[in-house]
């Protein structure tokens, strides 16, 4: 199903306005007011796009759905031609190659050449203005802490004087980040007006240090050296290097549970445990709430954590990352694709899975586990 193109797709007509860039562009419905996008701002708009040759390639109208996105995130006669617009307004676009994605077809099925947008603005939100730089960005003020790794830490707003994250804890934060070095700010969710999650053991070591230092509430400034960031010389691509100084605020965190032990019988399947034809030992750990079981092409939402018999190493586990995990049992190793489908939802299992099962009986790679497998899985659901 597809929309008709307009009758001047081919080509914008005279009365048409053309920006300098060699966008054109023409007003289809007034809009109900006289603010415009920034070129940062977060925009909602439904669109149709076609290509010169009368071909719908996209169409948030046919989705029955709007999109939202930055306007400085997409194609640059979207984010030209948004800010000419305002809420409620409905316009045409004809947007060159060079603006869009190009005029030659690329291969992976974008459009190509001038491509024609119907959009309809109907809403946006502009950022608020960058932070002011510090005025302490190159000398932290003599109240600032230093800690034995070389980070300075100065609290700006007191928290809620409750527990900090630790470091397998997962943060959602505002911030905004300088080079002390020239004092050019490089990031800011402030600016972005997205606050931001991860887990703190994924990221540089000085937010891993420095966010342990907060409370949820608390608002902070860090100096962190280069050698806690990203070095201190230029690596290209226009990462920051030297010293950072980031303003962050903690808005709040969860902290996983403990990592679980590893089993006792880790090592020996108990006399109660069953063996299949195959190899793979399993043994039920708590009754499931259901009479069904997965088959082979199913998709299951699952919590794991899997050891290694060799050497009791736990080397993966959902339960330390807080987060179930869903996939095909097409998608893996056979001992998960069998021992799945012997499980009900709600049930409890151990599996004790053998090389030829799993990742084989040798190492292949570094940090890959290998030889017997002994995961302990609750089966959430599946369809």
């Amino acid at each position: 199903m597809s929309l008709p193109a307009p009758e001047d797709v081919m080509a914008a007509p005279d009365d048409a306005i053309r920006t300098p860039s060699g966008l054109a562009y023409r007003v289809l419905q007034p809009g109900t007011s006289d603010e415009r996008p920034a070129a940062t701002a977060q925009v909602e708009v439904h669109y149709s796009g076609w290509m010169t040759n009368g071909e719908m390639f996209d169409s948030s109208v046919l989705r029955g759905a709007p999109a939202r996105f930055p306007l400085d995130r997409v194609i640059a006669g979207w984010t030209e031609g948004l800010q000419l617009m305002s809420v409620g307004e409905k316009a045409r676009f004809w947007i060159p190659g060079n603006l869009g994605y190009g005029d030659e077809p690329s291969g992976d099925g974008r459009p190509h050449g001038t491509l024609v947008f119907d959009v309809e603005l109907l809403s946006f939100k502009n950022p608020p203005p960058p932070p002011e730089t510090p005025e302490d960005l190159t000398a932290p003020p003599a109240d600032a802490v230093t800690t034995d790794s070389g980070l300075v830490y100065r609290s700006l707003q007191a928290g809620d004087g409750g527990a900090s994250p630790s470091a397998s804890s997962k943060v959602h934060v505002h911030y905004t980040g300088w080079m002390a070095e020239g004092g050019r700010l490089f990031d800011s969710s402030v600016v972005r007006d997205e606050p931001i999650s991860f887990g703190l053991d994924q990221v540089i070591p000085g937010w891993t240090e420095g966010l342990q230092l907060m409370t949820a509430g608390e608002r902070a400034r860090l100096w962190i050296p280069g050698n806690l960031a990203y070095g201190d010389e230029p690596s290209g691509g226009g990462r920051p290097h030297g010293t950072l100084v980031f303003d962050v605020e903690l808005l709040s965190f969860t902290t996983p549970p403990p990592p679980p032990e590893a089993p006792e019988d880790l090592k020996s399947p108990p006399a109660d445990a069953i063996t299949t034809d195959s190899g793979l030992v399993y043994r039920v750990l708590q009754e499931g709430t259901s009479d069904a079981s997965p088959v082979a092409s199913s998709s299951v939402e699952v919590h794991y954590t899997g050891w290694m018999v060799s050497n009791g190493e736990m080397f993966d586990s959902s339960v330390v990352r807080d987060e179930t995990i869903t996939f095909a049992l097409s998608q893996v190793i056979p001992g998960w694709t069998e021992g799945l489908q012997l499980m009900k939802t709600g049930e409890k299992a151990r599996f004790w899975i053998p090389g030829d099962l799993a990742y084989g009986d040798s190492p292949s790679r570094p940090g890959f586990p290998y030889g017997t497998l002994v995961f302990d899985v609750e089966l959430i659901s599946f369809t």
